[in-house]
């Protein structure tokens, strides 16, 4: 079965947005991208909250997101390919192809689509990746850390997570950020029982 990756932008200060809810500074420049698009050959399934669903869905539906730069036409064409499981109680479709729709997210929901999936699955947004991580279904966690700090906003890692981690690469840009990926040792310390539930489906995950 394939690896569970949380794939996530984060600050120096462990945030993924801005108190206002702006990543604008961890757009990536073509480096980057090229980098995180070659990463993506062995993933086939995304896994989204609903808010990070409407956010990468313009790859498929905006006509003008592969011409954005010369390596977003690489990007999109990756992203389309892939199976995207959504997990949301509140929204009513979805519009993209090869997507599917869950009312909740469980740890036997990330195991289902993880015995489904023909490679690896990315799991991104902090919100739902950190009911995830309670849930002790991630495998490897990967940042992409930008040169700045935030001062407060949406943290990368939620409130009572204890991880082992292992340091297995780092690749560092010449914008100054550097993708760093741990594969996850040890399980949570949580008082999370293997049949969790996210208290509220994941519909406010941040980007």
């Amino acid at each position: 079965m394939g690896t569970v990756i949380y794939s996530v932008a984060s600050s120096l200060d462990g945030y993924n947005s801005d108190t206002e809810g702006d990543f604008s500074w961890a757009v990536p420049d073509e480096a980057v991208v090229a980098a995180l698009t070659d990463d993506l050959a062995s993933v086939s399934t995304y896994l989204y909250g609903r808010r990070m669903y409407e956010t990468m869905a313009v790859w498929e539906t905006d006509p003008t997101a592969p011409t954005w730069s010369p390596e977003s036409a690489r990007f999109a064409e990756t992203w389309k390919r892939a199976d995207k499981v959504v997990f949301s109680s509140s929204l009513e479709r979805t519009w993209t192809e090869r997507t599917r729709l869950e009312r909740e997210f469980t740890a036997e929901a990330v195991e289902r689509a993880r015995s489904e999936a023909p490679g690896d699955l990315t799991i991104e947004g902090p919100t739902l990746a950190g009911s995830a991580l309670l849930l002790g279904v991630v495998d490897v966690v990967e940042l992409l850390l930008c040169p700045v700090t935030l001062g407060g906003g949406t943290p990368v890692f939620p409130d009572g997570l204890s991880l082992d981690l292992r340091l297995v690469r780092e690749r560092r840009f010449d914008n100054g950020m550097v993708q760093i990926t741990y594969v996850v040792d040890r399980p949570r310390r949580t008082g999370h029982g293997p049949g969790y539930r996210a208290t509220s489906p994941p519909d406010h995950a941040s980007a």
